[in-house]
């Protein structure tokens, strides 16, 4: 670990812009990176917080082929909506860039010559997929297969997204193109391989060795088990139309690989803030004193751990990461959360239903966040911890502490007098919670710690409850003053330790009391004097609104929607039945009919009894329905029979035919409808 660095540079994983940012973004790698920048700040650190638009490799190209466009529309278009999101939540980068800048291009670019110059990369020619009928090599998110590992029949060319397990496209079992749906062929192309097995030695006394007590368990035993199973080169290159050209002689029609140049991104990041703000990028990089910190979601501990360390060991002047600190999958209402199905809460949506409401989905999904294993968010737990724990215990005490002090000093500041054991124990535990909370983000507990700023709001709720200065103010005023002036000291640190977890609510409360210049971390450690007496505070303004059961259930709603809208989509016809002669066809005798009447079946819930005009006769039908129809909506309603059905008695009514239905792709039962002009009895061949 980086002792007492001089500097810290705090990287988020680029964000992929083939579509929009959702919760499982921000639960796995924006907030806990950006409450971590904050804290660093409020610490009086030097931190540069970096990111930006990852804009190559095979995803954007999808996109583009799907919707019609070219790739460079479908990164604007995209990178636009996630900066805005991004800014909409609070996120704290000091720079966030694209992967399609100039610069970007450039330092990619220097990068890999250097390696090649130096001989680092193995020249191979190798067999891989390619479709003949779309005349082109395969990119690994281009073909699926069957996983060789767990049997998935939807596995990338790249991952299987079922048992994780990372892949090249020729491992898979019977591959299809996505392009064609035909079977790709194996055809020789060249590429370049960074070799890491000449890094095992490294990266087994640089990880598992010496980081072995302080990078997170999911995060070590990951990086073990590859480096276990032995590594081997991998592709730097790739043949694509869509990223930056490889920079060597013979490389034509070829791009660097997007896990290649994605990481560099952080690189180009800061030589893009450092050349706006006149600054040297270098230090942040190359220099031993400064701390680097990647924040990524459990599907890039590998690039990250394993091959942008070997990629910076190779080019000999940059240091590596002191932690990774990756979280685990967020999933929504029991299932994964994808893009690609709409199964996801988007942040600009999200901001459209619930306006000015940021700090309460940071809240809850810091809350919950997916730090060791995979946690599952609902919009039931959304809603009770925004009612049960910001407005319950954090509101309540804020507006509290602001109400009874305009109500009894016209909203200044009461001068204490002596203290009480209370007092002071109070006072003193308040102390104690900036070392506290920083223990838990110094070590990435950032669900820990938001316990422990909630801790500080219920510190002031039991000192309110059992001082109960309401009652104290009518036997003794002076006493009054004290418990006023320490209610107030907590409601001043709440505005300085929330600061990292919830900015909004952080600035809202600072604007009541008045603070114009925000506390310092260690302030709240050393002095019990942050709102001093005569200072004049504001009107009371509710920190937090209660979120109604409707609302909740809107958004539950369009989850069912999307869910029904996926079922339709997905939904495969039946395949066809034993092949049968038209005599046997014509057996049946189909009819259309009218229902004149239907009634509920006794005591059974399924059952309607109709009367059907069938043009031949008025007849009994027994119709297992009532569950999708009630008995007024399908009087009158043409429906087709199957009248020469030999009659069955059902629960002591006989059933003498049959009404024909069938199951939209929603699942909902449908009539299969003649035509309005059809007569009853009309029959149907």
């Amino acid at each position: 670990m980086t002792q007492n660095p001089k500097r810290y540079i705090i990287t988020a994983a680029l964000p992929y812009t083939n579509g929009p940012i959702h919760i499982g973004h921000l639960a796995g790698v924006y907030v806990p990176s950006d409450i971590y920048s904050r804290y660093l700040r409020l610490q009086g650190r030097d931190v540069l917080f970096v990111c930006g638009s990852d804009e190559h490799g095979v995803a954007i190209s999808m996109k583009a082929k799907k919707e019609g466009i070219t790739p460079q529309q479908v990164i604007d278009k995209y990178d636009g909506i996630i900066r805005k999101s991004f800014a909409d939540f609070g996120i704290s980068f000091d720079n966030y860039s694209r992967t399609s800048a100039k610069i970007h291009h450039d330092t990619a670019s220097e990068f890999f010559r250097k390696l090649y110059d130096k001989g680092d990369f193995i020249e191979e020619v190798t067999e891989q997929l390619y479709d003949a009928k779309a005349d082109q090599f395969l990119a690994d998110r281009f073909v699926t297969g069957t996983c060789p590992k767990c049997g998935n029949e939807e596995a990338y060319g790249d991952q299987c997204e079922k048992c994780g397990s990372t892949l090249n496209a020729t491992d898979l079992i019977n591959p299809k193109s996505t392009i064609t749906g035909e079977t790709p062929i194996l055809k020789s192309t060249k590429h370049w391989f960074l070799p890491l097995d000449r890094y095992e030695d490294f990266l087994k006394e640089w990880i598992l060795v010496g980081h072995k007590n302080d990078w997170k368990p999911n995060v070590y035993g990951q990086v073990k088990s590859w480096i276990d199973g032995g590594l081997e080169p991998r592709a730097v290159t790739r043949d694509l139309d869509w990223g930056i050209d490889v920079p060597v002689e013979g490389a034509e029609g070829k791009k660097l690989y997007v896990w290649f140049d994605a990481p560099i991104g952080y690189i180009s990041s800061t030589k893009e803030w450092a050349a706006r703000e006149g600054k040297d990028w270098e230090p942040y990089w190359k220099d031993q004193d400064t701390k680097l910190v990647h924040f990524i979601g459990k599907d890039n501990i590998v690039f990250h751990c394993i091959i942008f360390p070997a990629m910076l060991k190779a080019e000999g002047s940059y240091i590596l990461p002191d932690n990774v600190p990756a979280n685990e999958f967020l999933n929504l209402e029991g299932n994964k959360l994808s893009t690609s199905k709409n199964w996801a809460v988007w942040l600009h949506e999200y901001l459209e239903e619930f306006p000015n409401q940021q700090d309460v989905l940071r809240y809850a999904l810091t809350s919950n966040a997916p730090e060791t294993k995979d946690n599952d968010f609902t919009w039931k737990d959304f809603q009770a911890r925004n009612n049960n724990e910001l407005v319950a215990i954090y509101g309540n005490f804020i507006n509290r502490v602001v109400v009874l002090t305009n109500k009894y000093y016209n909203g200044i500041v009461p001068q204490p007098n002596e203290l009480s054991e209370v007092d002071e124990a109070t006072l003193t535990e308040l102390k104690a919670y900036p070392a506290v909370i920083s223990s838990s983000i110094e070590r990435y507990r950032f669900r820990e710690a938001l316990g422990e700023l909630m801790n500080v709001a219920r510190l002031g709720n039991k000192y309110l409850a059992d001082e109960e200065p309401w009652k104290m103010i009518k036997i003794d005023e002076d006493r009054t003053k004290t418990q006023m002036y320490v209610a107030l000291q907590i409601a001043a640190a709440l505005s300085a330790l929330c600061e990292p977890f919830l900015p909004f609510t952080a600035a809202k409360l600072s604007r009541i009391l008045k603070i114009e210049s925000p506390l310092n971390w260690n302030t709240i450690s050393q002095d019990s004097d942050l709102l001093p007496a005569g200072h004049q505070i504001g009107e009371a303004v509710l920190l937090f609104a209660k979120i109604e059961d409707e609302e909740i259930q809107k958004q539950i709603d369009k989850l069912e929607a999307t869910k029904t809208a996926n079922t339709a989509e997905n939904k495969k016809a039946e395949p066809q039945k034993e092949a049968i002669q038209f005599e046997d066809f014509a057996k049946m005798d189909l009819r259309v009919g009218t229902i004149l009447e239907a009634s509920k079946m006794p005591k059974a819930n399924k059952l309607l009894i109709l009367k059907v005009d069938t043009g031949i006769d008025v007849r009994t039908i027994v119709s297992g329905i009532a569950e999708s129809f009630s008995p007024e909506e399908i009087v009158g309603k043409k429906v087709t029979v199957l009248v020469n059905l030999a009659p069955r008695n059902l629960r002591g009514v006989e059933s003498q035919g049959m009404i024909l239905m069938t199951t939209n792709a929603e699942g909902k039962l449908v009539f299969v409808n003649p035509d309005a002009e059809a007569a009853n009895g009309e029959t149907i061949n």
